[in-house]
């Protein structure tokens, strides 16, 4: 069942659900969730490796970071993607786990979104890849409202997230062994 957003607000002030919202969705929260912000652009280069017992991600360069006091946006330009990250940081308890879905200005700008859950357990701000899979260019202002995040309980036994990438990590330095 999707939590409600007066449920969530009080988890927000209470255990710190998550931090950094923006006073929109702190007063005025739309549906059963929030939006989140554009909070970093990252550009992602190099090679990765996915093996069965390692991992080592592409290298990522920061771009862009947001700053209240300088008006910053990216540009995606068909074809391009970028590892982007929320403004937010996330204390995830045990019974909760989130989706997240691409606001809908952007899909219909032709922008997709890849990645979308939230664990229980886990702590950080977000990541995942902005792709233009349309034929137009799309900015995005840095601290725009990019994606909506909806919160679900868990019923039943669940095991807290154990990650490596628990506190906003982007990319890995290098071959490392995955848990």
């Amino acid at each position: 069942m999707a939590l409600g957003v007066d449920i969530l607000l009080q988890k927000v002030k209470k255990d710190k659900l998550v931090e950094g919202l923006c006073e929109r969705e702190l007063t005025n929260p739309e549906g059963c969730g929030f939006d989140l912000c554009l909070g970093k652009v990252h550009q992602i280069s190099g090679r990765g490796f996915m093996g069965l017992t390692e991992r080592d991600s592409v290298d990522s360069k920061l771009l862009y970071e947001f700053n209240e006091k300088k008006k910053q946006s990216v540009v995606i330009k068909p074809g391009e993607s970028y590892l982007v990250t929320t403004r937010e940081k996330f204390n995830m308890p045990r019974d909760l786990t989130a989706a997240m879905w691409l606001r809908s200005t952007l899909f219909r700008s032709g922008l997709v979104m890849s990645g979308g859950k939230i664990d229980p357990g886990y702590v950080g701000e977000l990541s995942f890849l902005l792709y233009n899979a349309g034929p137009c260019e799309m900015e995005i202002e840095l601290g725009a409202r990019i994606v909506h995040i909806m919160f679900f309980e868990v019923k039943g036994k669940t095991n807290a997230y154990r990650g490596q990438w628990k506190g906003g990590r982007v990319t890995s330095k290098g071959k490392e062994v995955q848990v």
